[in-house]
């Protein structure tokens, strides 16, 4: 019996698993909404959840958490890449940089009043593969 055990291995190892909702965390946060299957908009909800705390808590220290726990790599840009990003130009490296800015700038902003429930999850059709029900996971609007 599984008591007490609080998380969901949806069939992947631990490094497969912790690098899917990392991924799956940003394409959340810069979109707004993204389509998966339900168990893992359940499992994932709980962490988009604790990333909108961070934002709203709005520190050092939250910000270094959440960068943790997106994954994200901050690697020193080249001259080239920094005058690229001055002028607005994102597509010469990687962007992960600007989904912490969106989190804690629009998203914690967005919430700040708000408890917690911060993402709905809406059913969808089932997926033609392997019949698996889809659904969409999105941040609610305020």
């Amino acid at each position: 019996m599984r008591h007490k055990k609080d998380t969901c291995k949806l069939g992947r190892t631990t490094s497969h698993r912790r690098g899917m909702f990392a991924n799956m965390l940003k394409s959340l946060i810069t979109n707004e909404r993204i389509t998966t299957t339900v168990a893992k908009a359940k499992a994932l909800r709980r962490y988009a959840d604790k990333m909108v705390t961070l934002a709203k808590k709005n520190t050092l220290a939250s910000r270094r958490r959440a960068i943790a726990e997106l994954m994200i790599r901050f690697n020193p840009l080249t001259a080239k890449e920094e005058r690229a990003a001055r002028q607005g130009n994102t597509s010469s490296y990687n962007d992960d940089r600007l989904v912490v800015e969106k989190l804690f700038g629009d998203l914690g902003a967005r919430f700040e009043t708000r408890e917690g429930g911060y993402t709905r999850i809406v059913k969808g059709k089932r997926r033609v593969g392997d019949n698996a029900q889809t659904c969409v996971i999105e941040y609610l609007e305020a």
